[in-house]
């Protein structure tokens, strides 16, 4: 998904003759940030093997980058005001590609979740410059609209995209080419850029908030390292509460810091409207579960069922698909009709009704009729969920903080799938540890109690999700009370919804 720092789009002198090879390269570099978190996904089975890596630390391997992704997307909207957004573009794919090599080579789990941490990092970079320097080669409105749609639908199917080669690069070469596979994205996408992309320079007067980037990325991050050592300490071990106390701390610091800040990553007004405050946290409440059943469900499918790779990322499309119809036929369609919230609390219970199906799963289940119904569900269910909170975050704000506010759903977005894969994993390591320590009488059934209790792990934390989901649609049913828009969502929002 990505965000746009600008206001106004800014005019150009003429079309650009090759804006639309431009869109290529622009929508390319895009791809290669959606697919990678899904595509990980898939290969991180074999990654956990390989490096010997927990079961309470292979979060990381996700955590890491949607931490640095979403703490760090304001500061990079800005970075891309300061010193031009081509140039950070192309910043932003050296980088990345780079930090993939490193991640692709990594040899020990630290080196690996430094690597992702890293990825992250160069994406908060790449995300807004990709959707502004878009924003300002298209200046005609049709033109935009058809820009805008091929924009979203490589977006929407970058997940899709992602599981399937995840899959066929980890069965038919290994878990490392999952990282390895950004670099040629990355230099073509770069040639493109020097030869095709054309921007203005950067605004000198834009000022960097340094230090609320450290404090609300500090904050996020030691919560998540705190959630994540519950499982090896107990949630009441002196670290544990230390790590979460200090977290809570820190980002009651950005908070205060905001309001004095020269130039605040975050703006509180923007936060202050209650349908806005409403989107942000339906959205980050939202994507708990969402990322859950990514960690769990690759688990389950490969380790449990024994599924290859290539058929664990086929198994995910139906979900991707039913994102997309959800978004796009229906939330975009009856969107200018009904108030958001009519979208929104719908769409909730029936993720959580998705879910339900995962609560049952046993170490046999069958895909037809015990994964496959949950799966449509849930897209269905998030489908119906993103369109309306883009387009109701993004609805009337003033033009200079149009972009901070995408953003600022997004890192939502982003900060709620790394605290809630840290806390679902953490939860299901514990249970699972548990059950095998209570089940496990008879040696000769290590295995299958192993599994059981693996299985009764993810249900256990499943359970947990589907609560947060119907949290979420009760926030929304609450909060957001904005009416129908009298317009329909422009083609931006649903560039950004589908992603």
């Amino acid at each position: 998904m990505s965000v746009t720092r600008t206001g106004e789009p800014e005019a150009t002198v003429g079309p650009d003759p090759h804006r639309w090879w431009a869109l290529v390269i622009i929508a390319l570099a895009q791809l290669m940030v959606v697919l990678d978190a899904t595509i990980v996904n898939i290969a991180l089975p074999s990654a956990q093997h390989d490096l010997g890596i927990s079961d309470g630390d292979r979060q990381w391997v996700i955590t890491a980058y949607t931490l640095a992704f979403g703490g760090l997307l304001l500061l990079g909207g800005r970075v891309a005001d300061l010193v031009g957004r081509k140039r950070t573009f192309v910043i932003g794919l050296i980088g990345f590609a780079v930090a993939s090599g490193i991640g692709g080579a990594a040899t020990t789990s630290g080196m690996l979740f430094g690597a992702r941490a890293l990825q992250g990092a160069f994406a908060a970079l790449l995300a807004p410059s990709a959707l502004s320097l878009l924003t300002t080669t298209f200046t005609d409105p049709k033109e935009r609209g058809k820009a805008f749609g091929v924009y979203g639908a490589l977006a929407g199917s970058g997940a899709a995209i992602g599981f399937i080669l995840g899959g066929l690069l980890t069965e038919y070469l290994n878990w490392r080419w999952c990282l390895y596979v950004n670099i040629p994205i990355a230099v073509i996408a770069v040639f493109g850029a020097f030869g095709l992309l054309r921007d203005r320079p950067g605004h000198k007067n834009v000022r960097l908030d340094v230090p609320g980037a450290v404090l609300g990325c500090g904050g996020l991050v030691a919560i998540v390292y705190g959630v994540s050592e519950a499982e090896s300490h107990g949630w009441s071990a002196p670290l544990v509460l230390g790590l979460i106390a200090g977290g809570v701390a820190l980002l009651v610091t950005f908070v205060w810091w905001q309001n004095r800040a020269p130039s605040p990553l975050l703006p509180l007004h923007i936060v202050k409207d209650r349908n806005r405050a409403g989107c942000f946290l339906t959205m980050g409440l939202a994507v708990i579960g969402m990322f859950g059943v990514f960690l769990f469900m690759t688990y389950y499918l490969q380790v449990v069922l024994g599924y290859s790779p290539v058929k664990t990322g086929l198994a995910f499309l139906p979900l991707t698909v039913a994102i997309i119809i959800g978004s796009t036929q229906i939330s975009a369609r009856l969107l200018p009709r009904v108030a958001p919230r009519v979208l929104m609390v719908p769409g909730m219970v029936l993720a959580a009704g998705g879910m339900l199906f995962f609560t049952q799963l046993t170490v046999d289940s069958a895909y037809a009729t015990e994964l496959l119904p949950g799966l449509l569900l849930l897209g269905l269910g998030m489908g119906l969920t993103f369109m309306p909170v883009f387009a109701t975050a993004t609805a009337g704000v003033a033009p200079q903080d149009a972009g901070v506010t995408s953003a600022t759903v997004n890192t939502s977005q982003q900060v709620g799938g790394s605290i809630g894969t840290a806390l679902l994993n953490t939860i299901a390591t514990t249970a699972s540890t548990a059950y095998i320590a209570a089940h496990l009488r008879d040696p000769a059934q290590r295995e299958l109690i192993t599994r059981e209790g693996v299985v009764h792990g993810y249900t256990v934390a499943i359970w947990w999700a589907v609560g947060i989901m119907l949290l979420a649609g009760l926030v929304a049913g609450l909060m957001v009370t904005a009416k129908a828009p009298k317009h329909a969502p422009s083609d931006a929002a649903v560039a950004e919804s589908v992603g």
